[in-house]
């Protein structure tokens, strides 16, 4: 089952998991000490947080599909391929304390979508290919 994800970069990482664990009434999932990840049930929704520069007002750094196996991920990209979207396939990448296959696109605003898996946890934020450029480090 597909869960849709926000991920915001904040100027506050502390303050935001603070304000977003009151909000949705859960503690994180995953939380690092540059890094947090809401898990919601109900709708099925991640909300990822990822530093800015202390300060700055929050901004919209990626949106994601996340699906069950690397099987629904190619499928997005062969459907991307069909429909004439451009896409960038990224298996196997560190990303977000995990290791994940994953296919991006871009939408009419330039505003980066992943469709990817969960394959592994994984010790380091790592950081995906620079396809959300402009969005700030993944």
């Amino acid at each position: 089952m597909s869960r849709l994800q926000l991920a915001l970069r904040v100027g506050d990482l502390e303050g935001s998991i603070a304000f977003y664990e009151k909000l949705l009434g859960v503690a994180p999932a995953k939380q690092r000490a540059d890094y947090a990840n809401f898990v919601i049930e109900e709708p099925r929704f991640k909300l990822v947080l990822l530093p800015g520069e202390p300060g700055q007002s929050t901004v919209l750094d990626h949106l994601g599909i996340e699906v069950d196996t690397t099987e629904e991920v190619n499928d997005a990209a062969d459907r991307f391929d069909a429909i004439g979207m451009d896409k960038e396939l990224e298996p196997g990448t560190a990303c977000c304390y995990a290791l994940q296959n994953k296919v991006w696109v871009h939408g009419p605003g330039n505003e980066p979508w992943e469709v990817y898996t969960v394959v592994a946890e994984a010790d380091v934020l790592g950081k995906s290919s620079e396809i959300a450029a402009g969005h700030g480090s993944r």
